[in-house]
């Protein structure tokens, strides 16, 4: 079905991503970098170390893609094999998880809403299951409380005050999603459960916790993500509204407090602008009418306005705003239509849901709070 070259190409895609996440996961784990000195340098020990971080985390990502593409071999739709994205950033200085994802690319048409179902659940409901079992072992088998003084004995120190005033150190506090939370106070033993800051040190939880993240970045409700997918099988006659309905509602809460009234005049003299010219690149390609898409735009950017006039500390996550531009440039929020609008029987009716309990449960409205 494959060619060799094909197979060579992405084995070694994913052997160098499992590579750049095994780095990746030093420098989180165990603050030790390849371009480290002394005592900060990642050597072979601590590199090994770090697959406990990268195995399950690709691992899991590993089997969201084979679920798409064993369902499409199935199907007879004609798929790429996985193409894992290697992205270590370590050499700029820069933080990263060591790889940009993985995606599958369909080759052939696909003219039927039962196998774009069938295809788009698959990959998000494989990978969560495995993310859940690595989140259950790792929330059972914590070390115990003074394994953090081994990555951070500074913190044994009585005059320590934290790592704020030091020059280039960055604090990475994780936000909770329903699941993490719930299997926290139901699974981990308290004195050895970390805070968010410190979840990145524990390779199982934070390997988790990211594969909860890409799982709900699939599942949302919008275009051709997986989560389109499921809602163009639920409601094949409404979808698109569902999905700009979805859209609108991400970029709104992803763009509160850019332009706030309590900013400096000069601020808001250049942010208002080029923040609603972002908007409208965002809606650019949506098959609206313009008046339609600037009603929308202006919507947006006054109802943002007021409610930071009324609560002026009120912000969303502005990180959303990167993959709000993905989706409105890159992939778009529409799904292609396909002939016939029969109702999916009731097993996929039953699995549509499932997988929209799992985006609830997956998405974190705040994923990573730098500081």
């Amino acid at each position: 079905m494959y060619k060799p070259k094909e197979y060579f190409v992405h084995c070694l895609l994913l052997v160098l991503t499992v590579l750049a996440t095994t780095l990746a996961g030093g420098e989180w784990l165990y603050g030790k970098s390849i371009l480290g000195k002394d005592e900060r340098a990642l050597d072979w020990e601590y590199f090994i170390k770090s697959m406990q971080f990268s195995i399950p985390f690709i691992g899991i990502l590993f089997v969201h893609e084979m679920g798409h593409l064993l369902t499409s071999i199935r199907h007879k739709v004609k798929s790429s094999l996985p193409y894992f994205i290697p992205g270590w950033l370590g050499f700029l200085g820069a933080p990263s998880i060591g790889t940009f994802g993985a995606i599958i690319q369909m080759k052939s048409f696909v003219n039927s809403r039962r196998k774009f179902f069938d295809i788009g659940v698959a990959g998000p409901l494989a990978g969560f299951i495995v993310a859940f079992a690595v989140l259950w072992y790792g929330f059972t088998h914590l070390p115990e409380a003074d394994y953090i003084y081994q990555i951070h004995p500074e913190y044994l120190d009585p005059d320590f005050k934290g790592h704020a005033e030091e020059e280039g150190y960055i604090n990475l506090r994780l936000g909770y999603n329903f699941l993490f939370f719930l299997m926290e106070k139901g699974l981990a033993d308290p004195e050895r459960m970390p805070n968010m800051y410190e979840v990145i040190h524990f390779p199982f939880l934070f390997a988790g916790y990211l594969a909860l993240f890409f799982t709900a970045l699939n599942l949302l409700p919008i275009g051709q993500l997986d989560g389109g997918h499921v809602i163009f099988g639920l409601f094949p006659k409404q979808h698109q509204l569902i999905s700009l309905v979805f859209f609108t509602a991400f970029v709104f809460y992803a763009g509160l407090g850019i332009i706030n009234p309590y900013q400096d005049i000069s601020q808001l003299l250049i942010r208002i602008p080029l923040y609603i010219g972002f908007l409208y690149i965002l809606y650019r390609k949506v098959r609206l009418t313009n008046d339609t898409k600037w009603t929308i735009i202006l919507l947006i950017a006054a109802l943002q306005y007021g409610l930071n006039f009324i609560f002026p500390t009120l912000e969303g996550y502005s990180g959303w705003l990167l993959f709000a531009f993905l989706l409105g440039r890159v992939m778009g929020i529409e799904h292609p239509e396909v002939s016939g609008t029969r109702e999916m029987n009731q097993g996929r009716k039953v699995i549509a849901w499932l997988a929209i309990l799992i985006f609830l449960l997956c998405f974190t409205p705040q994923p990573f709070i730098f500081e």
